[in-house]
């Protein structure tokens, strides 16, 4: 599966910038897993984040939901984007649902590569994040990581907004 369309810098920016609320699907509440940190990561810049497990009732002081359907329905605001930290398998039914609840980025952290899910969503209106972190290019384009060295394709000294 070719995952250049899925990868582009400026639509990664665009999302960046234009993302408030976000649903994690698969938000562990163990410290330890990569999903926490990232919710943790998110929740500390800003970002309203909202849990996505069916087997923990709150997570980062948030409650928890079963589906996204169950958390569009609580929660008052649009979900802007869905983050996926679930097996590549359970994809296309989590597209469904973002379509469903009209959200408008589905995001797919590393390893989360299904070609049937992101043909859903994008055949659905949602834009598709394939095989990123979002900590990393958040961190990435914000200015957060510039100092690692980075490609974030341009040459400047100075930390500046989402393009």
């Amino acid at each position: 599966m070719d995952l250049a369309p899925y990868q582009d810098p400026l639509t990664i920016q665009r999302v960046l910038h234009a993302t408030r609320t976000i649903a994690v699907v698969g938000l562990s509440k163990n410290e330890l897993r990569a999903s926490y940190f990232v919710g943790y990561y998110l929740k500390r810049h800003g970002y309203r984040v909202i849990p996505v497990n069916p087997r923990e009732p709150e997570i980062l002081g948030e409650t928890s939901y079963p589906s996204l359907r169950h958390a569009q329905d609580a929660v008052p605001e649009k979900i802007d984007l869905v983050n996926v930290f679930r097996a590549p398998d359970a994809l296309p039914g989590i597209a469904e649902e973002a379509v469903a609840i009209g959200a408008s980025t589905l995001w797919c952290q590393f390893g989360v590569i299904n070609a049937e899910g992101a043909q859903i969503a994008t055949d659905g209106g949602v834009t598709v994040v394939m095989d990123r972190c979002l900590k990393v290019e958040h961190a990435r384009y914000v200015g957060r990581m510039h100092w690692l060295g980075f490609n974030t394709q341009r040459i400047t000294a100075v930390r500046g907004q989402l393009q």
